[in-house]
């Protein structure tokens, strides 16, 4: 379905040339620019390689859903690549493949990314289509049931995964009725009476320019990718700031839960379990120690959990520790996937790692290692366009700030041993939570919370 306009009153491809824009200049080759309507670009340029990689990021994600639109977000990512006025859904994804290149989303519970990735001669081509489809989509409602059904499969899909369910559920227990608590694609229920008009008054709500960073990484121009994107968007909702600027994000209390124990009885042949608690907020300046006492608690084969619990006893094939951290609030957990007969010995072996590590601290070597651990894992993954296409994006939408990568190593280096140590005493010595899924019920576990 190709038509000659782009909407109801033929909206113009011509850029305004009298509307200007603010460039600054950030780390090494990267630039950012702020068009009139409030939209950001950013990008880096790496003339050593051949391809480039595109982002459209949208500060909305599922914890700016109300409780009766749960699952929102991921609901509108699925349906922005069914067809707009100037495409269908076969063009979308046909015209991005024929060059070789590759287009995907998803959605987490702050933003939602729709990102290609192509040759740096087809750049032009993936701005033009993933500007399309995130401004001018057309939530056919044919097309929404369509989707309804697939998300719905979705969610059965993951419920037969205990692996990812499990995490879910501990999120849950930590952060309770919150929108951080609550699933990123929604339930049944909340998906099922789920409305076209209902979906449709989130996106034009939501999806306004202020929300939104495009960011690039490649073998490309600034000011090309500049003109290309208000080309793209020309006429669109995006060209023109909203009658109501967004603001920061309107914020429900982070309440967490008390310490407690889930159980979800699954016939499953291996048990899997979270054990944590409360953590940190994303701009919290203690996340650099963290990620240093993540690394020795869990983070690799090296780690305590993995050498006690794995290679030392072979109780799990799977034992790692991670922290996930959003704007205001933050967890961190343990999780072990093992037999279910093996489930009392492992959250022993975790629960006295934990109030060891809490108590006695990190040895020098242990916070040499962490660091390296983190500088290298970061460091090495900005070996690709995707991936520093994605650091611009998250430094700009997240972080309000792009850290030079030398600035970032040296903040690592610049962790000491006593914040470390300070971070451990507080986030590992207190009562934690419990999340099993295998086949149990809730009297297996008594006294494991707390």
């Amino acid at each position: 379905m190709t038509t000659s306009s782009r909407g109801p009153a033929g909206r113009s491809a011509r850029v305004n040339a009298s509307r200007r824009s603010s460039t600054t200049a950030l780390e090494g080759t990267a630039r950012r620019t702020v068009l009139p309507s409030g939209l950001r670009i950013i990008t880096e340029s790496i003339p050593s390689t051949r391809s480039a990689s595109l982002g459209i990021w949208v500060g909305i994600g599922s914890r700016d859903e109300a409780p009766a639109m749960s699952g929102a977000s991921h609901f509108l990512e699925h349906l922005l690549f069914k067809g707009t006025h100037k495409r269908t859904a076969l063009q979308i994804s046909a015209e991005i493949e024929a060059v070789g290149g590759e287009t995907n989303a998803f959605t987490t519970k702050e933003y939602t990314c729709y990102y290609a990735r192509v040759l740096d001669e087809d750049l032009p081509l993936a701005v033009d289509v993933l500007c399309d489809a995130v401004a001018d989509s057309l939530l056919e409602p044919a097309d929404v049931e369509i989707e309804r059904g697939v998300i719905l499969e979705e969610i059965a899909m993951h419920e037969d995964e205990p692996s990812d369910e499990v995490h879910d559920i501990f999120t849950e227990a930590i952060f309770g009725d919150h929108p951080l608590g609550r699933l990123i694609s929604g339930t049944e229920e909340s998906i099922t009476p789920m409305t076209r008009n209902q979906i449709n008054g989130f996106y034009r709500r939501r999806y306004t320019a202020p929300h939104i960073v495009v960011a690039a990484a490649g073998n490309l121009e600034h000011a090309t990718v500049v003109r290309l994107v208000r080309k793209a968007l020309a006429g669109t909702a995006l060209d023109s700031s909203p009658a109501d600027p967004a603001g920061p994000r309107p914020q429900k209390r982070v309440r967490h839960q008390k310490p407690h124990t889930v159980v979800r009885n699954r016939d499953t042949e291996q048990a899997h379990v979270v054990l944590g608690g409360v953590g940190i907020g994303r701009l919290d300046q203690r996340r650099f120690a963290l990620g240093v006492l993540n690394n020795v608690l869990g983070g690799g084969m090296s780690s305590r959990l993995f050498q006690e619990i794995r290679e030392k006893r072979g109780l799990a094939y799977s034992v790692y520790s991670y922290a996930s951290q959003y704007a205001d609030a933050g967890l961190f957990g343990v999780y072990a996937g093992c037999a279910p007969g093996k489930v009392d010995e492992v959250l022993d072996l975790t629960r006295a790692e934990l109030e060891r590590m809490a108590a006695k601290g990190l040895t020098a070597e242990e916070i040499a290692r962490g660091k390296g651990m983190v500088k290298g894992s970061y460091v090495l993954g900005l070996e690709d366009t995707g991936s520093r296409m994605s650091r611009l994006a998250k430094s700009e939408l997240l972080y309000g700030e792009l850290m030079a990568v030398d600035e970032l190593l040296a903040r690592v280096d610049s962790v000491t041993p006593d914040e470390v140590n300070a971070v451990a005493a507080e986030l590992l010595s207190g009562p934690l939570s419990l999340a099993v899924v295998g086949p149990f019920d809730e009297s297996a576990f008594p006294g494991r919370a707390g």
